[in-house]
């Protein structure tokens, strides 16, 4: 049950963050555009998209691993017989969480990336 649950929720953050993502290469599309045109590679701009969205889960992680740790460490004090709370239960959540929004971003940043930049200056 708490697995169904977990993917569930798990699905529902990759969307929210699938929406964020269109979102923020719609608005910047135009930007995109004028890298293309000035020489950015293809990379570069992957780069710029992944650094934004990379420091997004980095706050998060700060935010949320503190008050996961106490919250944990409080809960295992109730127990006569206690296990130390290793960083790695915090640091490999961290990299499956990276990895999966890097994933997510990844689709829409490479299609943003590879367009023709005539089609998004034209507007103008």
């Amino acid at each position: 049950m708490f697995g169904t649950f977990t993917v569930i929720a798990i699905f529902v953050a990759c969307m929210g963050l699938f929406g964020l993502v269109s979102y923020t290469i719609v608005q910047r599309t135009r930007e995109i555009g004028i890298r293309k045109v000035l020489g950015a590679s293809v990379n570069s701009i992957l780069q710029l998209l992944y650094k934004d969205f990379a420091l997004l889960v980095l706050a998060a992680f700060v935010v949320a691993a503190p008050i996961a740790w106490y919250a944990v460490h409080q809960w295992l004090n109730g127990y006569a017989f206690r296990i130390g709370i290793s960083p790695l239960f915090f640091l490999l959540p961290f990299i499956v969480v990276l990895i999966i929004a890097f994933a997510t971003v990844s689709w829409l940043s490479i299609k943003a990336a590879l367009m023709n930049p005539v089609n998004s200056l034209k507007t103008e």
